[in-house]
């Protein structure tokens, strides 16, 4: 059984040297063949130039491929693997698309493994845990007051000016400004058009407290069937979001008000200026170091009195092996890999898995990745 790895940007590399350094039979496919020799030619010359018709011709049956491409690549891949009776992973978020495989891969046995990379997939990883522990706790009631949050941001180790930097394009992330978010908040539900509407302030329970400005992202709901809010739960809060340092809202007043006034073609084209021109002068310098902090809290109150709440705090930093924000995307994505091969992980489209042993494993070596992973009792 052979993993295809396609793509070789800067989040892929930790995940893919770790399985070839593991001595996994690892294919490396990419759009150019010098880029991926300069990430991974001191361990393997098996490295090929990326095509549907080539990989296609090239997987077997119980092979994975592991999709590190942009978005719309995907689920072409995904379908051709089912073709191919291959399994395939990624780091992306379940589209509609991928979620209508699901019949198929099961109908196939194949597993279609999405979300286990940083967020989503080491957020799912620690809700999962957090619910799994509440629930066996004495204090597990579905009648509880339930408040739930997970925010997660990359942001630059060395504050600057602008308060945020770019490890890629910012074009993504000024698309993402554009896009409406649904959460539940004061026990219903909350639809925010312009994420700078609902920016608010969290506090970070790390080993020195330390606040942040955060607002809720995509739609939050469906994730509470996902981490087993049971439909008897009486919740109040469920949030997914991100997360940014003190001062970014201030810094980005003027783009959030030129975004708003952005439409059609034209306003793609002036998205794509800004972009470039954000790139230019914010991304990151060579070796400069980046930071993800990443915090899931789960909180059960009865009768206004907290019963039950924890935290899993995470703050990662980039250092000489390289960036955080590269190591806590693909090395969740190799274990996952690794357990799709182990049969570990069921057919059909799923995302990062709640099998509390998978869970445990994933996690113990998260804490390896960052620089601090704690879970904290307020209690």
């Amino acid at each position: 059984m052979t993993i295809h790895w396609c793509g070789t940007g800067l989040s892929a590399i930790p995940g893919l040297r770790r399985l070839i350094e593991a001595g996994q039979p690892v294919v490396v496919w990419n759009r150019t063949i010098a880029k991926a020799e300069e990430a991974v030619g001191d361990l393997t010359k098996d490295i090929r130039v990326f095509d549907l018709d080539a990989i296609g011709a090239a997987l077997q049956p119980g092979d994975v491929a592991v999709s590190m491409l942009p978005g719309d690549w995907h689920v072409p891949l995904a379908e051709l693997c089912i073709t191919k009776g291959a399994h395939f992973v990624s780091s992306s978020y379940i589209a509609p698309e991928m979620r209508a495989l699901d019949a198929k891969a099961k109908e196939a046995g194949l597993a279609l493994v999405n979300e286990v990379g940083l967020d989503p997939g080491i957020d799912h990883l620690m809700a999962h845990a957090l619910v799994a522990d509440y629930r066996s706790s004495d204090a597990f009631d579905p009648a509880n007051t339930h408040s739930f949050i997970s925010y997660c941001g990359g942001i630059p180790k060395i504050p600057n000016p602008f308060r945020y930097k770019f490890s890629w394009s910012p074009l993504g992330v000024l698309k993402a400004l554009r896009s409406p978010s649904k959460s539940l908040a004061g026990g219903a539900e909350k639809i925010v058009t312009r994420p700078w509407d609902a920016i608010s302030s969290y506090e970070a329970p790390l080993p020195t407290p330390e606040s942040f400005e955060v607002y809720p992202n995509r739609d939050s709901l469906p994730f509470m069937t996902e981490y087993g809010f049971d439909a008897d739960w009486t919740v109040d809060t469920f949030v997914r979001g991100t997360l940014r340092l003190n001062g970014w809202k201030d810094a980005w007043t003027p783009v959030f008000r030129e975004i708003e006034t952005l439409q059609d073609p034209e306003g793609d084209a002036r998205l794509k200026e800004m972009s470039d021109q954000f790139w230019t002068e914010n991304a990151y310098d060579e070796g400069e170091p980046d930071r993800v902090v990443l915090c899931v809290s789960l909180k059960a109150e009865q009768d206004g009195q907290t019963v039950w709440h924890k935290t899993y705090a995470m703050d990662a930093w980039g250092d000489d092996h390289g960036t955080a924000m590269a190591r806590l995307v693909s090395v969740p994505v190799s274990l996952a890999v690794e357990a799709v091969l182990a049969g570990r992980i069921g057919a059909g489209v799923s995302a990062a898995p709640s099998d509390l042993m998978l869970v445990r494993e994933w996690m113990g070596v998260v804490a390896d990745l960052a620089q601090h992973l704690a879970i904290v009792d307020h209690q």
